[in-house]
């Protein structure tokens, strides 16, 4: 297939994931809850995206050192100024080009450092390896500390699915779910064993490799605890501006620090799953928070709304800066 074609293409689906989000994140809305939903942001703090930016300005700052850091053992050494710079140029482009704002900044630092491009992509790959192990860690976290919500959560979603129709335990479900997964255990180790040398095997595989030797990377670094400081200093700012944005709407300002962390977690599933978060990062805001009691309509999907514009705004802010300043800063190393 051509590979203008395989771009367009996908480029469309993405497009089209973005809407499908977005849709199902307002399907739900009739006049009274639309003129609600406009009332809460209407009343919203707009005032705290200020500190809000500031933080997750921070937060890619920190990025942008970390990444320095996994490139010094490459032999180079780049300035934190175009590394920074490249860091929020691929945040920007990733808005409209999902992934390709890896490229990209890889392709800056290329440019304006002379390092590699092709040596800079296990680097990528290590940074993604270390969000995914915080993400799992974030979920850990939720795990202790909301413990409660965890377990409303599982009597309303999960539970039901082991009960039959009087409301008990049902063995006969629970048997049938354990051979089923047993099953498609082994159905995944023949098809992985049995066609390897398919091309999107070798991928899926590539995959889990890559993240592995992406976690085992770290072992070259010279100051292993300052990466690891980085690390945990991004996702800390994370939380802080997700804490932050409680209060921004009255209904949610109650809301504390224990409960950012699962809306932290879920908002950054729903940046995963959709190009820059749009629609999903909303939608699973608005559907966690509901557990707290707070109307998932309107002022979920407020609260939903406000954060994810807060980390857009920061991208849009942030990136169309980098992009005018990144030439002037390196006007005489070309």
């Amino acid at each position: 297939m051509n590979k203008r074609l395989l771009a367009l293409l996908q480029y469309l689906f993405f497009a089209a994931l973005a809407a499908f989000f977005v849709w199902l994140s307002l399907k739900d809305l009739n006049k009274e809850k639309w003129q609600q939903l406009k009332d809460a942001l209407n009343r919203a703090n707009y005032w705290l995206l200020v500190p809000i930016l500031g933080l997750l300005l921070l937060s890619h700052w920190l990025r942008a050192l970390r990444w320095r850091q996994l490139i010094e053992p490459l032999g180079y050494k780049p300035s934190k100024i175009n590394t920074f710079l490249g860091v929020m140029i691929g945040y920007f482009v990733n808005l409209g080009a999902p992934r390709v704002g890896e490229v990209v900044k890889c392709t800056i630092l290329a440019r304006y450092e002379k390092v590699p491009v092709d040596k800079l992509v296990g680097t990528i790959v290590a940074e993604r390896a270390f969000d995914v192990l915080c993400l799992l860690t974030v979920f850990g976290l939720t795990l202790i500390f909301q413990f409660d919500v965890i377990h409303s959560l599982a009597i309303t979603k999960i539970y039901p699915l082991f009960e039959n129709s009087n409301g008990q335990a049902s063995y006969r479900r629970i048997l049938y779910l354990a051979i089923g997964g047993i099953l498609l255990l082994l159905l995944l180790r023949f098809i992985f064993s049995r066609f390897g040398h398919i091309n999107i095997i070798q991928k899926v595989k590539a995959v889990g490799v890559n993240i592995w030797h992406g976690l085992t990377s770290v072992r070259s670094l010279r100051n292993k605890p300052l990466f690891f400081f980085y690390t945990v200093g991004i996702w800390i700012l994370y939380l802080l501006s997700t804490w932050m944005g409680f209060f921004a709407i009255r209904e949610t300002s109650a809301l504390g620090l224990t409960d950012a962390l699962s809306v932290l977690a879920m908002g950054s599933i729903g940046m995963i799953v959709s190009p820059g978060g749009i629609g999903a990062y909303a939608l699973l805001v608005q559907e966690t928070v509901a557990f707290y009691n707070i109307p998932a309509e309107p002022y979920g999907q407020a609260l939903g709304w406000l954060l994810w514009f807060g980390q857009f705004l920061s991208f849009i802010l942030f990136g169309v800066a980098s992009f005018i300043l990144l030439p002037r800063i390196n006007k005489n190393r070309l």
